[in-house]
């Protein structure tokens, strides 16, 4: 149960923030937060990640439905199979899943604010470069990737691990 808790934690907090951005800074507005490198912008996406797809609103409901569904059957596979890792991978992505199915739904567009501009200088070339404006749950969705892929290897290790001492083993009986 705990890991629909965090899923329901993820969204409230995305939601809590999207509400928060659409009451008190007008569409286009940038605040501030570290100087040029870290801004709250209030922008509205109608597409996929990176602004892709635009206004295939009917496309992304059913797709996030279908995904929220089969997270859930996932989810609670993993938590009978005693996992630890991968749940919390699968709660982070429920949640964002659903944070921005909420705005496509009801508003036909999901609300970002989070922008990161990165300027520096590389072999004395000036580099400017503003990542695509994102939201919470967004990284969410990003952190619970990135925590199944790292599920992934740490069972990829020990599997291996345990396939050489396997090997070992019966090598030292044939012997």
């Amino acid at each position: 149960m705990r890991y629909y808790v965090y899923a329901l934690i993820v969204l409230l907090l995305d939601q809590a923030s999207k509400w928060m951005i659409v009451n008190r800074l007008m569409l286009g507005e940038s605040r501030s937060v570290i100087g040029e490198f870290f801004q709250i912008t209030s922008h509205r996406n109608r597409g996929a990640a990176f602004g892709i797809l635009q206004n295939q609103r009917w496309f992304f409901i059913v797709i996030t439905l279908a995904v929220a569904l089969g997270i859930i059957w996932y989810l609670r596979k993993t938590m009978k199979e005693g996992k630890q890792l991968l749940p919390v991978a699968l709660s982070l992505l429920l949640g964002g899943a659903l944070g921005n199915f909420i705005d496509r739904a009801f508003f036909g567009e999901v609300v970002d604010f989070l922008q990161l501009r990165f300027q520096f200088n590389l072999f004395g070339k000036a580099v400017d470069y503003t990542y695509p404006i994102f939201n919470l749950a967004d990284s969410a969705i990003c952190i619970g990737v990135a925590l199944i892929f790292l599920d992934s290897f740490l069972n990829w290790r020990r599997e291996a691990k345990q396939n050489g001492r396997t090997t070992l083993e019966s090598g030292d009986a044939q012997s």
